[in-house]
């Protein structure tokens, strides 16, 4: 499993720490621990919890340095969600999915999308907090607008394949298909705690979320695919295998 956003950032921190001396006489340096320290702040408590001091402490940054470089607490912020989007865009180019065949690539982005939300859970609190403000951070940034381009044209692309090779169904919209695969990857993460209240199960435990992960597959690629042309059947997932997981949900 990946570290989470709060791990990375603390281990960035505890290097940022060792290297005290050599970070008064860089910037870069600076900037990058203050805002792996504002990272950890903002995801244990929120933006109305965060205190900019704590950050700074955390930093061991002077405050005065923190305010020129971020400008004030809600600038710092941004640049939080700024750099958190960056990493989750850049981890999707490295899949490379215009390399795959259209049907695996659609595969691939449903899992990759769906074990980022799994082992990031920090980010899933960034992005709630971000939305119970409105999204006014975001509204405010075209790095993460622009960030966003060349998914949603990966997206295109590969749906334009799918069409031309027969395989997939015409006039999908990469944005509403790209919200439907989100949403089966992110709701069982940001409500964890009250559904597995409601139904008497731990939607933390592995297998409950290996069999959610299939879920979340073959909800949008059976839809998106045309079933002639896969032979009825997922290339990621025997029948077998399906008909022995339909027995283990139905027994749980």
């Amino acid at each position: 499993m990946n570290e989470t956003l709060v791990t990375k950032a603390a281990a960035s921190v505890s290097r940022g720490k060792r290297t005290n001396v050599r970070r008064k006489r860089d910037p870069a340096l600076t900037k990058d621990s203050i805002l792996q320290a504002a990272t950890i702040e903002f995801c244990r408590n929120g933006l109305g919890g965060a205190r900019v001091e704590a950050i700074a402490q955390r930093a061991k940054a002077n405050m005065r340095l923190l305010y020129h470089y971020f400008g004030d607490k809600d600038g710092l912020f941004l640049s939080v969600l700024e750099h958190v989007y960056s990493e989750i865009r850049a981890a999707e180019q490295q899949l490379n999915l215009d390399d795959l065949d259209p049907v695996e690539a659609m595969t691939q982005l449903v899992d990759f999308t769906f074990t980022f939300f799994q082992n990031h859970q920090d980010y899933v609190a960034l992005i709630n907090n971000e939305n119970l403000q409105r999204g006014k951070h975001l509204r405010k940034s075209r790095k993460v607008f622009s960030l966003t381009l060349p998914l949603v044209a990966s997206i295109e692309s590969i749906l334009r394949r799918g069409v031309a090779a027969g395989v997939m169904r015409a006039n999908v919209d990469p944005v509403h298909l790209y919200v439907s695969i989100t949403a089966l990857s992110y709701f069982h993460v940001s409500n964890r705690y009250t559904l597995s209240a409601l139904f008497d199960e731990d939607l933390g435990n592995a297998r409950w979320l290996d069999t959610r992960r299939r879920h979340a597959q073959d909800v949008i690629v059976t839809w998106l695919t045309v079933p002639e042309a896969v032979g009825g059947e997922l290339p990621h997932r025997s029948a077998p295998k399906r008909a022995a997981m339909r027995k283990t949900v139905g027994a749980a």
